[in-house]
């Protein structure tokens, strides 16, 4: 069996969501959890977003439940265009990825490349950067790298 590409550990599960005060609380009372705050992800002079290689002002607000080992990521996409704002237009309120922690982004995006899994956005928060990969034809759901740099 060759290396493995990814860690097995899944970090998150994000879904995107079109009202994500309605939604954080319905999964709150639903789960029983505190209702998390939201936030809102930086804008491009910070996060450097960028969509299907081109710069993006798009941004999201986000809600994260921690449950167990796996974060439940919502997200309401703001402004456009995003993988967010393209996942609500096409598929609406689902599963949009699986994350997982990494190290050397670089190297785990062009393996993944030569699996036929293009980056399709990428951007920075304080302490690391994420990446999203559309793999949703090989795998029925995309991937996410996070990577901190601490």
């Amino acid at each position: 069996m060759s290396e493995p590409i990814l860690s097995p550990v899944v970090t998150q599960i994000g879904i995107i969501v079109s009202d994500i005060e309605r939604s954080a609380e319905r999964y709150s009372r639903l789960f029983g959890v505190p209702l998390p705050n939201i936030i809102v992800t930086d804008g491009y002079e910070k996060a450097k977003t960028t969509f299907e290689g081109a710069p993006s002002t798009a941004q999201a607000k986000l809600a994260f439940f921690r449950l167990g080992q796996v974060s439940l990521e919502l997200i309401e996409p703001i402004g456009e265009p995003s993988t967010w704002k393209k996942h609500l237009d096409e598929k609406g309120e689902s599963v949009h990825h699986i994350a997982f922690q990494v190290k050397g982004t670089p190297q785990v995006t062009a393996a993944l490349a030569e699996e036929g899994i293009p980056v399709q956005q990428q951007g920075y928060y304080t302490g690391g950067m994420y990446t999203y990969l559309d793999s949703a034809e090989q795998l029925g759901v995309n991937l996410e790298l996070l990577e901190n740099f601490d």
